[in-house]
């Protein structure tokens, strides 16, 4: 059974707060850490480019993904992201083609506010995010009401499900916690079309 929308208006957002176990979670983490070939790539915002606050992969379907002017060139599927991906295709109903992994190294990495509204995502885009390691703050805010804001806490071994028109109509950021030494692995599962 899903869970109650978290969104107010215009979205639907599910979060489960320990979709995998704390085993299971130590275990992905560490493979994933070790195992995953990260890259810290340049993007552009604004018309300047600067080097992304975290690591980055792209693995899945030999389908290309563009975002802030950066072109990302997919690994195929690994096991252990294949065990994953099974797991929440079942709960959500949805196929995914492939994974964004961002490696937040501390609370000094973050990600800025953003939409995931890339044209190759289609119309509305069905995001499966799965967070490993420490917990991080998640904020969402309305496009059209600034007051309109929500936010959790991603936790370990969480699942957080974005559907809808939730792309239309939110941003997300993952905010800089300067105090957080540990590291957080986050898995953007998505279906390109």
């Amino acid at each position: 059974m899903r869970p109650e929308n978290l969104l107010p208006q215009d979205g639907e957002v599910y979060f489960y707060p320990q979709f995998f176990s704390e085993q299971e979670s130590a275990d992905f983490f560490k493979t994933l850490q070790d195992t995953i070939n990260w890259k810290q790539e340049p993007i552009k915002i604004m018309g300047r480019e600067i080097m992304q606050p975290r690591l980055t992969a792209w693995y899945g379907e030999p389908k290309a993904y563009r975002y802030s002017g950066i072109t990302m060139t997919p690994q195929p599927w690994t096991e252990e992201l294949m065990t994953i991906k099974y797991r929440i295709e079942e709960e959500s109903g949805c196929y995914f083609t492939n994974v964004l992994l961002n490696y937040y190294r501390n609370g000094n990495d973050s990600m800025g506010w953003h939409k995931d509204n890339e044209k190759e995502l289609g119309i509305n885009p069905v995001i499966g995010s799965v967070s490993f390691g420490v917990s991080r703050s998640f904020n969402f805010k309305n496009q059209s009401d600034k007051n309109l804001k929500e936010k959790l806490v991603l936790t370990d071994g969480s699942f957080l499900l974005m559907a809808g028109n939730t792309q239309h109509h939110w941003y997300h950021s993952i905010p800089k916690e300067p105090k957080i030494s540990g590291a957080r692995i986050n898995l953007t599962f998505r279906k390109i079309i």
